[in-house]
């Protein structure tokens, strides 16, 4: 059969179905006596007929709070840039414009406008030349609303491409499906709503849709309600034929530009013919004056495209926090019921609010301190830097700047070093990097350990440098070998408020000696830690000092806990996420755990206090307001990484710079400068400028003063390793924890070579250096002379091998006292000074 019998068994088909439309829309009640009609009826009642018009595809936005309680833009995302407005919201020059140019009978047919019908398929399916809507305004919607849905429900792109051609393809059955719906939809809502529905909806060329999003794209941030008659006219010439008709591509061959009027090419002249099209027909159907149509034909087509913002390289300073919201929306919406992940279309197509919890002035001084103290670029290595901060209590992120300008074009990272789009600041799979060795900041969970197990801040230990050779690890396995860290200089601390001011490696090695590095590490996860590239956090030795990656944020969280008497929450950046419905979505709540006790916190906080004392290794970092302040500083090896970390009890701030690339590339910080001074002391310029506004925006109250038993003296018994050889007395004390010192030999009665005794002895605190004598053999003991006569006590000492003398007193009396006193240790040959007293023959002494 030919195309043309074809076309004509299609146009017959269509023709005698629309028939039966009109009856049943039009005059539902009239009876319909003729089979052709009757079967007609029934083939169409077979249709289906109930149309869900889901959720539009709508931009998200995202905000911070200003001062005066306002919002302030910071991006958007979507894949249909489209903003919904209510009737009111939308010009009446648009509507008359939609409703003279597209359907004219919109407000007297039943959902189809027949003459349409019939017009567009004899033009399609019987003369076979370009496709012709015919079209009403009710049908467009139907297909927009089916494209719509089908688009939203798709999981893959080519999903999305399968119904949108299955919405769209040019057949008598789409058709008929779309006459059915279009027949339901006029019973269930007024014409006003679907006409108010199609401008929401419609596309307007790109990724522009709905009457509001082109006004604003087009004409330079108008609103749907202030278009001028022109404009209305030339935003709805666009819906006909979206591409063809777009205004943002002025010199393309679609947009008229091979138009010439007096020699000059005249841009967009297809929208102005389609524009002026419009314009004849609403002067045509009375909805405008004479005088209204002349002056709009007259004027030219002259779009003002303002690009709405896409993604977060257009919020500056504030992109990497951006980034970091954008990927706590994707990774925290799953749906559990079919392990879908609900985040991505929210973004994209949910329409939503988000209003974060960045305070706009403290992310100014962020990015400012960041920018006056770290390039962006370094020719000597792969500068990086961030700063971080957090509102104890509430987890809240309250500034995130970073040295570097955001992109997420590969090519531009690629090739210009200043940019990236990798959030330094977070864990990896929120946007960030695999996380930093944090050094020394990592050492207050050894302090948290610490106190956790019983140890106080004023007990002593031996905090030489030495090798340690022993750590118990019930998570990883116990480490037997050696580890003997350099200190930074030669200071010794022997008690944790000392090892913590001044950041000693030994200390804290000597502290960890006593515990379980396990124990440690728990109390660390306690804090929130974890390693940024999500492998599980270990704890060997080297751990202690800071060896884990973590990512700057997870730092100034935990620090938030400390200050917030040991209760940790968990970094949270958005406040509320409303619907556009207005109907609000949970955000991502912050968890908060009591990772210590108060008062182990409260004696953290006064350790971590002396850092910023005369000597601490955080003087520099004062800022003069007054507010106290906890805080530690780091140093990984060589310098690649250095971080200041600290809190008020209002704001935690942590800020590292160093090297974001490992490998042979790293510098030492020490030894180079940046054009504001010294690169390893930058933190130290940074940290004091946003705490300063911190302070005095925030306040920050005193912290609680220690309980007294931070302070005990904790005493534990010296074993008695007198007589034992050397190596037994050492593995005794070592295994009472104590460590050993050789004090070298003196002068005992016990066989030489044994040990003779210690110092101290008795009692020492848990962890001291107790010093072992060993015998020379030439020792002896004091006998004890009292009540002897002079001869009694002259054998007494010859027998060990000790002299008299003196005698002062009654020499015929007996022994009232002597130096050395009795069972004294004593050099063979020495003297023994001693005194009689009384009468040895006084009556009654038998």
């Amino acid at each position: 059969m030919s195309d043309v019998g074809t076309g004509i068994l299609g146009f017959v088909g269509m023709s005698a179905l629309a028939g039966v439309l009109v009856t049943a829309a039009v005059t539902p009640a009239l009876a319909v006596t003729g089979m052709a009609a009757n079967n007609g009826i029934s083939m169409f009642e077979n249709l289906p007929g109930y149309l869900e018009v889901g959720e539009l595809s709508e931009k998200t936005d995202i905000y911070a709070v200003q001062a005066d309680g306002t919002p302030y833009h910071l991006a958007s995302f979507f894949d249909e840039n489209r903003e919904e407005v209510p009737w009111e919201s939308i010009s009446q020059y648009v509507k008359d414009a939609a409703v003279a140019g597209e359907d004219p009978r919109f407000y007297e047919h039943g959902g189809i406008d027949i003459q349409g019908t019939i017009r567009g398929a004899v033009s399609t399916y019987v003369l076979n030349q370009d496709v012709q809507g015919g079209s009403s305004i009710t049908q467009q919607y139907v297909k927009n609303v089916l494209i719509n849905n089908g688009v939203r429900e798709a999981q893959t792109e080519e999903e999305k491409e399968a119904a949108y051609d299955a919405a769209t393809e040019t057949s008598p059955e789409r058709k008929l499906k779309e006459m059915r719906y279009a027949i339901s939809l006029e019973k269930k809502f007024s014409k006003d709503e679907i006409l108010m529905g199609y401008l929401n909806i419609a596309a307007f060329g790109g990724r522009v849709y709905g009457i509001e999003s082109a006004a604003q794209y087009y004409f330079g941030g108008k609103h749907a309600s202030d278009l001028s008659l022109a404009e209305a006219a030339s935003l709805i010439a666009i819906v006909n034929t979206p591409e063809k008709f777009r205004l943002d591509y002025p010199e393309s061959e679609t947009n008229g530009a091979s138009t010439v009027v007096d020699g000059q090419p005249v841009p967009y002249a297809d929208n102005k013919q389609r524009r002026d099209y419009i314009l004849g027909q609403m002067l045509k159907e009375k909805k405008i004056t004479q005088e209204e149509h002349d002056a709009a034909v007259a004027s030219p087509v002259a779009p003002a495209i303002q690009e709405p913002s896409t993604g977060c390289q257009t919020a500056g300073g504030s992109a990497f926090f951006c980034d970091y919201v954008k990927n706590v929306i994707l990774n925290n919406y799953d749906d559990p019921a079919t392990e879908e992940n609900e985040g991505a279309a929210m973004l994209q197509q949910g329409g939503l609010q988000v209003y974060t919890t960045l305070d706009l002035e403290l992310q100014g001084r962020a990015e400012a301190a960041m920018a006056e103290n770290v390039p962006y670029t370094d020719p000597r290595f792969d500068v990086g830097s961030v700063a971080v901060t957090v509102q104890p209590g509430t987890g809240k992120i309250l500034a995130m700047a970073q040295n570097k300008r955001f992109t997420e074009d590969p090519d531009i990272a690629a090739t210009s070093p200043e940019y990236t789009s990798i959030n330094y600041s977070t864990d990896f799979g929120y946007g960030g990097s695999s996380g930093f060795q944090p050094g020394s900041t990592y050492k207050v969970w050894t302090l948290a350990q610490w106190l956790n197990s019983g140890h106080s801040l004023t007990e002593t230990f031996n905090g030489a440098r030495r090798d340690f050779t022993r750590f118990t690890n019930s998570c990883e396995g116990n480490f037997s070998g050696s580890f003997n860290p350099r200190n930074d200089d030669g200071r010794i601390a022997n008690n944790a408020v000392d090892a913590t001011k001044w950041s000693v490696n030994s200390s804290f090695m000597a502290m960890a000696q006593q515990m379980d590095l396990c124990d440690i590490k728990k109390t660390a996860e306690a804090f929130g830690m974890h390693r940024a590239d999500s492998q599980p956090l270990t704890m060997y030795p080297s751990d202690v000092l800071g060896t884990q990656e973590i990512a700057p944020v997870t730092m100034a969280a935990a620090f938030a806990g400390i200050a917030n008497n040991g209760t940790t929450c968990s970094p949270v950046a958005i406040d509320r996420i409303v619907k556009a419905d207005g109907t609000e979505v949970a955000p991502p709540a912050s968890t908060c755990t009591q990772s210590v006790t108060p008062e182990v916190a409260h004696a953290m906080a006064y350790a971590m206090q002396q850092t910023f004392a005369g000597g601490g290794t955080a003087v520099a970092s004062n800022t003069g307001t007054g507010v106290p302040h906890i805080g530690k500083t780091g140093t990984t090896d060589n310098a690649f990484d250095t971080w200041m970390v600290g809190s008020s009890t209002k704001a935690a701030t942590a800020v590292w710079v160093g090297n974001v690339t490992g490998g042979d590339n790293r510098t030492n910080l020490r030894n180079i400068s940046f054009d504001s001074g010294a690169a390893a002391t930058a933190r130290h310029r940074i940290w004091p400028s946003i705490m300063e506004l911190a302070d005095t925006k925030y306040g920050g109250d005193e912290f609680p003063d220690p309980d007294p038993s931070a302070f005990k003296q904790v005493l534990v018994d010296v074993p008695q390793v007198a007589g034992l050889s050397l190596d037994a007395a050492r593995q005794a004390l070592e295994a009472a924890g104590f460590v050993f010192e050789d004090g070298g030999q003196q002068d005992s009665n016990l066989p030489a070579g044994t040990v003779a005794g210690t110092d101290p002895s008795g009692q020492a605190g848990r962890g001291a250096t107790i010093r072992v004598f060993t015998s020379n053999g030439q020792g002896t003991t004091v006998p004890d002379l009292t009540g002897m006569n002079a001869l009694e006590a002259k054998a007494a000492l010859d027998a060990a091998s000790l002299r008299m003398k003196g005698g002062g007193g009654n020499p015929t009396g007996t022994v009232t006292s002597q130096s050395p006193a009795p069972n004294s240790p004593a050099k063979r040959g020495d003297e023994v000074t001693v005194t009689f007293g009384g009468n040895g023959n006084a009556p009654g002494d038998g």
